[in-house]
């Protein structure tokens, strides 16, 4: 593999990475809601049943990208646009920075998506997540 460079990619690469890793994670969370359906037979469930159930697909999308993350700064999606996240002092991604970023990427999401958009009007082209977690998208370039 290339060694990557620091340079920062653009929105639409980005969101490219995210699409592609966002329909790869609807397919796991559907195979992985099967063992709920089985065991609630389609009957609305108590609200701590609920509360769990959410709690497990919360769970299983934290683990869908920091697992990639910690092991390579890559998940599919984002091997697939070129992309490779890192401290943004060149270093490898730890559990307590992956979740730090997982919890403030939901944020960034839930606010309508603005924290994604800033990544248009920062200099470093970087998310609200990535500054609050200390970490950075860099583009890995092309192999020979």
């Amino acid at each position: 593999m290339p060694t990557p460079t620091n340079t920062p990619p653009g929105f639409l690469r980005r969101l490219g990475a995210m699409t592609y890793d966002t329909i790869l994670l609807i397919a796991v969370l559907i195979m992985l809601s099967y063992p709920y359906v089985w065991l609630t037979g389609g009957d609305k469930p108590s609200f701590w049943v609920r509360t769990i159930y959410q709690i497990y697909l919360l769970s299983i999308c934290f683990l869908f990208y920091a697992g990639p993350w910690i092991r390579g700064g890559q998940t599919l999606g984002m091997r697939s646009w070129r992309l490779k996240l890192e401290r943004r002092d060149g270093g490898a991604i730890t559990w307590p920075i992956a979740f730090k970023r997982f919890i403030f990427a939901l944020l960034s999401f839930f606010l309508l998506g603005l924290g994604f958009l800033w990544i248009l009007h920062d200099r470093d082209k970087l998310a609200w997540h990535d500054r609050w977690s200390g970490t950075r998208m860099i583009l890995v370039p092309k192999q020979a």
